[in-house]
């Protein structure tokens, strides 16, 4: 079994990387209280995720020190993809033994969702920065099936640049310029994959 992100020897502060567990903890009593577990995931996942509607949308949340990558979470900020894997880890987590319900178990949950082959090993480039890789990813790896497909998605095409070109709003590609020409190849690779999506017209 793979080593959580906080049993390796470089990793960052515990306040760096878990904001906001009274937040986190009255989530999950209530979910306690209310019964999620019993749901079907995707029901318990939108259970969470509207509990965490009114929180402030914040970008860049995850660019939390200048050269440490860690798997973190906060609950004080978030953005559409962070939004969408804190509701989806907590609603997993919920179905563990409650001894079991703590921020260090939530922030491994994440680190298994969020990077490359479910490890973070200390370097940006182990996260997994674009949806199409992440989808790909996690369905290899079992932890989710994309039914795109089977619900008539139909071949999207687009030129995946944005870190590449928008570099300097990165806080981990300012301050490390030799990753740059290696998420370039991040990008082309993640350029070159089969993505599906459901037009909005359907």
């Amino acid at each position: 079994m793979i080593a959580p992100f906080w049993l390796r020897a470089e990793t960052l502060p515990f306040s760096t990387v878990f904001k906001g567990e009274a937040q986190f903890q009255k989530l999950l009593e209530q979910g306690r209280r209310e019964n999620w577990a019993a749901l079907p995931l995707g029901e318990r996942t939108t259970r969470v995720g509207l509990e965490l509607c009114g929180t402030p949308y914040k970008n860049f949340t995850l660019e939390i020190d200048n050269h440490i990558e860690a798997a973190s979470v906060n609950f004080h900020g978030l953005d559409c993809w962070t939004f969408f894997e804190i509701a989806l880890n907590t609603a997993r987590l919920l179905k563990l033994p409650e001894q079991e319900q703590t921020p260090r178990a939530l922030l491994h949950l994440i680190e298994l969702e969020r990077y490359r082959g479910g490890r973070c090993d200390g370097t940006y480039l182990s996260r997994i920065h674009h949806l199409e890789e992440l989808f790909a990813d996690n369905q290899a790896r079992g932890l989710m099936k994309n039914i795109t497909g089977d619900l008539g998605g139909v071949r999207i095409q687009r030129e995946v640049r944005e870190m590449t070109v928008g570099w300097k709003h990165y806080r981990y590609l300012i301050h490390n310029p030799e990753l740059r020409p290696e998420m370039a190849a991040v990008e082309r690779r993640i350029t070159g994959m089969r993505v599906l999506h459901i037009p909005k017209s359907q």
